[in-house]
């Protein structure tokens, strides 16, 4: 399992990463090994507004579907318009392929959020 360095984590599994007051947002290597082949991915609209743990999408693969909760709250500014024609880029890499950007309404959303380490000792608990 990959963890990166430098991102906020969820308990359900998103990651954040903070580039000046917009964060992109994704979920972790943990989460898409416990999905297995991801074929769908319900992207956001830019300009929706959403607060912390909100659902944002769903995503789908050959064997379960499951929400993404928004991690911070704010606005989305970006989609990761490539997941609909090959939602598997994930799979690959899913702190590369990160699903949508938003522009954050409260930093102090972080500090409610796992650092690398904390992340990694939550997943060994759940697994």
């Amino acid at each position: 399992m990959k963890i990166a360095s430098g991102l906020y984590y969820t308990k359900d599994h998103e990651w954040v990463k903070l580039e000046g007051d917009v964060a992109l947002v994704g979920i972790t290597d943990f989460a898409q090994h416990q999905l297995g082949s991801i074929v769908y991915v319900e992207l956001p609209e830019v300009d929706d507004a959403f607060e912390a743990e909100d659902n944002f999408g769903t995503i789908e693969s050959v064997k379960a579907a499951s929400d993404m909760l928004m991690p911070v709250s704010g606005t989305i500014v970006e989609v990761n318009e490539e997941l609909d024609d090959d939602p598997a880029l994930i799979n690959g890499d899913p702190y590369e392929n990160w699903i949508c950007k938003i522009k954050l309404d409260n930093a102090a959303d972080l500090e409610e959020l796992m650092n690398a380490g904390e992340y990694e000792a939550f997943c060994n608990e759940e697994a």
